[in-house]
């Protein structure tokens, strides 16, 4: 098996964030509910709402974990991303690890990857925007950083 890109995990520490650290307890992360309404801690981890806090050296092993598991659904749906390059399977190593494996398992993304199209799987990405029933900038904006890379 491969390692997972640095470039996915910069994405994901970018715009997952370790900021959920009350004033009085710093250096520490505790749950969270996130915008799509999961119960998340770290950097995107999903948890128990009563997951006791955690250091940020606790959440990197936390996040490589779970995008070790992304990498592996990444490649079982995706296999021709072996052979391109690396921040194309970054961007969508990121996009699972956000939204997933099921997700790309049943989407047009995966259609599109796996015929080359990345014009279209960039059209498909921009569609993954929504969480809690709405546009949340921090998808849009996750997105793009996702389209830029995967078009390097």
């Amino acid at each position: 098996m491969i390692d997972v890109p640095q470039a996915a995990v910069e994405l994901a520490k970018r715009f997952e964030g370790f900021c959920r650290v009350p004033k009085n307890d710093p250096g520490r992360a505790y749950p969270y509910v996130c915008p799509a309404g999961f119960w998340t801690i770290g950097f995107g981890h999903m948890c128990k709402p009563d997951h006791p806090p955690i250091t940020e050296t606790e959440a990197e092993t936390y996040l490589a974990a779970d995008l070790a598991q992304a990498l592996a659904a990444t490649l079982r749906y995706c296999p021709v991303l072996l052979s391109q390059p690396e921040s194309r399977l970054s961007a969508i190593v990121d996009f699972t690890f956000n939204l997933g494996a099921g997700r790309l398992q049943t989407s047009t993304l995966r259609r599109r990857i796996n015929q080359l199209d990345w014009a279209g799987a960039a059209l498909e990405l921009r569609k993954w925007v929504h969480g809690g029933g709405k546009v949340l900038p921090g998808l849009v904006a996750r997105r793009e950083a996702e389209i830029a890379l995967m078009r390097r």
